[in-house]
Protein backbone atom coordinates (compact mmCIF):
# COMPACT_ATOMS: atom_id res chain seq x y z
CA UNK A 1 0.00 0.00 0.00
CA UNK A 2 1.71 3.12 -0.78
CA UNK A 3 -0.94 5.06 1.55
CA UNK A 4 -0.38 4.39 5.19
CA UNK A 5 -3.44 4.78 7.05
CA UNK A 6 -2.41 5.20 10.89
CA UNK A 7 -4.78 6.03 13.75
CA UNK A 8 -3.83 6.46 17.42
CA UNK A 9 -4.55 9.20 20.46
CA UNK A 10 -6.99 10.36 18.46
CA UNK A 11 -5.11 11.43 15.19
CA UNK A 12 -5.40 9.93 11.93
CA UNK A 13 -1.84 10.10 10.13
CA UNK A 14 -2.88 9.71 6.06
CA UNK A 15 1.06 9.24 5.03
CA UNK A 16 2.21 9.13 1.32
CA UNK A 17 4.54 6.10 1.41
CA UNK A 18 6.45 5.81 -2.36
CA UNK A 19 9.66 7.10 -1.68
CA UNK A 20 11.08 5.67 -4.83
CA UNK A 21 8.22 7.33 -7.41
CA UNK A 22 8.45 10.50 -4.50
CA UNK A 23 5.44 9.73 -3.49
CA UNK A 24 3.70 10.50 -6.65
CA UNK A 25 0.20 10.09 -6.54
CA UNK A 26 -1.97 6.84 -8.24
CA UNK A 27 -5.50 6.40 -8.97
CA UNK A 28 -5.54 4.15 -6.01
CA UNK A 29 -3.77 6.50 -3.63
CA UNK A 30 -6.70 8.85 -4.16
CA UNK A 31 -8.84 6.07 -3.58
CA UNK A 32 -6.86 5.54 0.25
CA UNK A 33 -6.78 9.10 0.76
CA UNK A 34 -10.55 9.76 0.06
CA UNK A 35 -11.47 6.34 1.97
CA UNK A 36 -9.21 7.83 5.10
CA UNK A 37 -10.89 11.30 5.01
CA UNK A 38 -14.36 9.72 4.97
CA UNK A 39 -14.06 7.48 7.73
CA UNK A 40 -12.14 10.02 9.50
CA UNK A 41 -15.62 12.63 8.99
CA UNK A 42 -17.85 10.45 11.08
CA UNK A 43 -15.27 8.25 13.43
CA UNK A 44 -15.70 9.25 16.79
CA UNK A 45 -12.17 8.16 17.69
CA UNK A 46 -10.62 10.46 15.31
CA UNK A 47 -10.51 14.52 16.26
CA UNK A 48 -7.56 15.59 14.08
CA UNK A 49 -6.26 14.77 10.77
CA UNK A 50 -2.38 14.77 9.39
CA UNK A 51 -1.06 14.75 6.13
CA UNK A 52 2.42 14.27 5.67
CA UNK A 53 4.93 12.15 3.31
CA UNK A 54 8.57 12.29 4.85
CA UNK A 55 10.83 14.80 5.25
CA UNK A 56 12.55 15.00 2.30
CA UNK A 57 9.64 14.74 0.07
CA UNK A 58 5.51 15.18 0.65
CA UNK A 59 4.24 14.40 -3.41
CA UNK A 60 5.83 15.12 -6.72
CA UNK A 61 1.80 15.05 -7.80
CA UNK A 62 0.47 13.11 -10.29
CA UNK A 63 1.64 9.78 -11.34
CA UNK A 64 1.19 11.04 -14.75
CA UNK A 65 1.93 7.38 -16.62
CA UNK A 66 -0.68 6.05 -14.32
CA UNK A 67 -2.95 9.64 -14.77
CA UNK A 68 -2.89 8.66 -18.25
CA UNK A 69 -3.97 5.08 -18.35
CA UNK A 70 -6.28 5.62 -15.93
CA UNK A 71 -8.05 9.26 -16.62
CA UNK A 72 -10.68 10.46 -14.43
CA UNK A 73 -14.02 10.90 -16.29
CA UNK A 74 -16.77 11.57 -13.78
CA UNK A 75 -16.85 13.82 -10.56
CA UNK A 76 -17.07 9.89 -8.67
CA UNK A 77 -12.86 9.65 -10.00
CA UNK A 78 -10.82 9.11 -7.12
CA UNK A 79 -8.68 12.45 -7.48
CA UNK A 80 -12.38 14.07 -7.67
CA UNK A 81 -13.42 12.14 -4.63
CA UNK A 82 -10.48 12.69 -2.56
CA UNK A 83 -10.61 16.24 -3.42
CA UNK A 84 -14.77 16.72 -1.85
CA UNK A 85 -13.39 14.94 1.22
CA UNK A 86 -10.78 16.94 1.75
CA UNK A 87 -12.99 19.98 0.94
CA UNK A 88 -15.50 18.98 3.49
CA UNK A 89 -13.93 16.85 6.19
CA UNK A 90 -15.49 18.84 9.77
CA UNK A 91 -12.49 17.82 11.22
CA UNK A 92 -9.49 20.11 11.52
CA UNK A 93 -6.76 18.88 8.74
CA UNK A 94 -2.87 19.22 9.41
CA UNK A 95 -0.11 18.92 6.80
CA UNK A 96 3.33 18.56 6.72
CA UNK A 97 5.53 19.89 3.41
CA UNK A 98 8.94 18.67 3.26
CA UNK A 99 10.43 19.00 -0.52
CA UNK A 100 8.71 18.79 -3.39
CA UNK A 101 4.93 19.71 -3.39
CA UNK A 102 3.67 19.62 -6.89
CA UNK A 103 0.25 20.24 -8.40
CA UNK A 104 -1.97 18.60 -6.07
CA UNK A 105 0.50 18.54 -3.32
CA UNK A 106 0.38 22.40 -3.19
CA UNK A 107 -3.33 22.86 -3.94
CA UNK A 108 -4.36 19.96 -1.30
CA UNK A 109 -3.18 22.73 1.24
CA UNK A 110 -5.60 25.30 0.37
CA UNK A 111 -7.94 22.93 2.31
CA UNK A 112 -6.34 21.93 5.45
CA UNK A 113 -6.57 23.97 8.47
CA UNK A 114 -2.95 23.97 9.63
CA UNK A 115 0.61 23.95 7.55
CA UNK A 116 3.87 23.53 8.32
CA UNK A 117 6.80 23.05 6.04
CA UNK A 118 10.31 22.08 6.09
CA UNK A 119 12.82 24.60 4.85
CA UNK A 120 13.46 22.18 1.80
CA UNK A 121 10.01 22.22 0.40
CA UNK A 122 8.94 23.34 -2.84
CA UNK A 123 6.01 23.60 -4.03
CA UNK A 124 4.84 24.53 -7.88
CA UNK A 125 1.76 24.25 -9.62
CA UNK A 126 2.49 23.15 -13.24
CA UNK A 127 -1.27 23.07 -14.73
CA UNK A 128 -0.56 25.50 -17.65
CA UNK A 129 2.35 23.81 -18.28
CA UNK A 130 1.27 21.02 -18.98
CA UNK A 131 -1.76 21.93 -21.33
CA UNK A 132 -4.48 21.52 -18.24
CA UNK A 133 -5.83 24.34 -15.78
CA UNK A 134 -6.20 24.43 -12.06
CA UNK A 135 -7.88 21.86 -9.75
CA UNK A 136 -9.34 21.79 -6.13
CA UNK A 137 -10.59 25.16 -6.61
CA UNK A 138 -7.48 26.85 -6.92
CA UNK A 139 -8.39 29.22 -8.87
CA UNK A 140 -11.02 30.63 -6.40
CA UNK A 141 -9.08 29.89 -3.05
CA UNK A 142 -5.50 31.03 -4.32
CA UNK A 143 -6.02 34.80 -5.61
CA UNK A 144 -8.42 35.12 -2.22
CA UNK A 145 -5.62 33.95 -0.76
CA UNK A 146 -2.80 35.48 -2.07
CA UNK A 147 -4.13 38.36 -4.14
CA UNK A 148 -4.78 38.06 -8.08
CA UNK A 149 -1.19 38.96 -9.19
CA UNK A 150 0.70 36.53 -7.34
CA UNK A 151 -1.83 33.65 -7.64
CA UNK A 152 -1.46 34.23 -11.63
CA UNK A 153 2.43 34.10 -11.44
CA UNK A 154 2.24 30.30 -9.83
CA UNK A 155 -1.04 29.05 -11.55
CA UNK A 156 -0.02 30.56 -15.30
CA UNK A 157 3.75 30.39 -14.73
CA UNK A 158 3.71 27.63 -12.46
CA UNK A 159 7.74 27.72 -11.51
CA UNK A 160 8.50 26.50 -8.29
CA UNK A 161 8.63 28.89 -5.14
CA UNK A 162 10.16 28.02 -1.59
CA UNK A 163 8.60 27.46 2.10
CA UNK A 164 9.63 31.18 3.03
CA UNK A 165 7.55 32.77 0.07
CA UNK A 166 4.78 30.23 0.66
CA UNK A 167 4.86 31.50 4.31
CA UNK A 168 4.61 34.77 3.00
CA UNK A 169 1.50 34.28 0.90
CA UNK A 170 -0.67 32.50 3.60
CA UNK A 171 -0.24 29.46 2.90
CA UNK A 172 1.92 27.98 5.56
CA UNK A 173 1.72 28.82 9.36
CA UNK A 174 5.67 28.21 9.76
CA UNK A 175 8.73 26.86 8.39
CA UNK A 176 10.76 24.45 10.21
CA UNK A 177 14.04 22.43 9.55
CA UNK A 178 13.15 19.43 7.99
CA UNK A 179 13.94 17.27 11.27
CA UNK A 180 11.80 18.97 13.41
CA UNK A 181 8.63 19.02 10.94
CA UNK A 182 6.62 15.94 11.95
CA UNK A 183 6.86 15.93 15.52
CA UNK A 184 6.14 19.46 15.53
CA UNK A 185 3.60 18.99 13.35
CA UNK A 186 1.92 16.04 15.29
CA UNK A 187 2.41 17.81 18.69
CA UNK A 188 -0.03 20.72 16.74
CA UNK A 189 -2.32 17.84 15.72
CA UNK A 190 -1.75 16.42 19.50
CA UNK A 191 -3.35 19.77 20.71
CA UNK A 192 -6.40 20.06 18.80
CA UNK A 193 -7.41 16.88 20.19
CA UNK A 194 -7.07 18.19 23.48
CA UNK A 195 -9.53 20.64 22.57
CA UNK A 196 -13.62 20.12 22.41
CA UNK A 197 -14.18 18.41 19.93
CA UNK A 198 -17.71 20.35 19.28
CA UNK A 199 -15.67 23.76 19.48
CA UNK A 200 -13.10 22.67 16.88
CA UNK A 201 -15.73 21.67 14.55
CA UNK A 202 -18.33 24.58 14.97
CA UNK A 203 -15.65 26.84 14.49
CA UNK A 204 -14.13 25.16 11.82
CA UNK A 205 -17.56 25.08 10.06
CA UNK A 206 -18.08 28.64 10.45
CA UNK A 207 -14.64 29.53 9.32
CA UNK A 208 -15.55 27.90 5.75
CA UNK A 209 -19.31 28.05 6.07
CA UNK A 210 -19.45 31.18 3.37
CA UNK A 211 -16.89 29.26 0.80
CA UNK A 212 -18.49 25.58 1.10
CA UNK A 213 -20.95 26.19 -2.08
CA UNK A 214 -18.76 28.18 -4.04
CA UNK A 215 -15.36 26.15 -3.56
CA UNK A 216 -17.73 23.03 -4.75
CA UNK A 217 -18.99 24.85 -7.79
CA UNK A 218 -15.62 26.14 -8.65
CA UNK A 219 -14.20 22.31 -8.09
CA UNK A 220 -17.34 21.18 -10.29
CA UNK A 221 -16.38 23.72 -13.29
CA UNK A 222 -12.67 23.10 -13.13
CA UNK A 223 -13.09 19.30 -13.06
CA UNK A 224 -15.19 19.27 -16.28
CA UNK A 225 -12.65 21.69 -17.94
CA UNK A 226 -9.65 19.56 -16.48
CA UNK A 227 -11.27 16.51 -18.14
CA UNK A 228 -11.86 18.23 -21.59
CA UNK A 229 -8.69 19.54 -21.54
CA UNK A 230 -7.17 15.89 -20.74
CA UNK A 231 -7.73 15.25 -24.11
CA UNK A 232 -6.28 18.24 -26.01
CA UNK A 233 -3.61 18.06 -28.49
CA UNK A 234 -1.53 20.42 -25.90
CA UNK A 235 -1.94 17.96 -23.16
CA UNK A 236 -0.96 15.01 -25.28
CA UNK A 237 2.07 17.13 -26.75
CA UNK A 238 2.70 18.24 -23.05
CA UNK A 239 2.68 14.43 -21.60
CA UNK A 240 4.73 13.18 -24.44
CA UNK A 241 7.05 15.20 -23.86
CA UNK A 242 7.71 14.32 -20.29
CA UNK A 243 7.71 10.99 -20.92
CA UNK A 244 9.95 11.25 -23.78
CA UNK A 245 12.23 13.70 -21.18
CA UNK A 246 12.14 16.48 -24.00
CA UNK A 247 11.30 20.29 -23.77
CA UNK A 248 7.46 20.43 -25.49
CA UNK A 249 6.78 22.25 -28.82
CA UNK A 250 3.59 24.37 -27.92
CA UNK A 251 4.17 26.71 -31.21
CA UNK A 252 1.73 24.67 -33.93
CA UNK A 253 -1.73 24.93 -31.34
CA UNK A 254 -3.42 28.60 -31.33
Amino acid sequence: MTIRTEVRDGICELVFDRAEKKNAITAAMYAALAEGLERSATDGAVRAVLIRGSDSVFTAGNDLEDFLNNPPHGDDSPVFRFLVAISTCPKPIVAAVAGPAVGVGTTMLLHCDLVYAAENARRSLPFAQLGLCPEAASSLLLPALAGHQRAAEKLLLGEPFDAAEAKAIGLVNRVLPAVELIGYARAQAAKLVQLPASSVRTTKRLMKGDRLEPVAARMREEGAAFRAMLASPEAREAFSAFLQKRKPDFSKFE
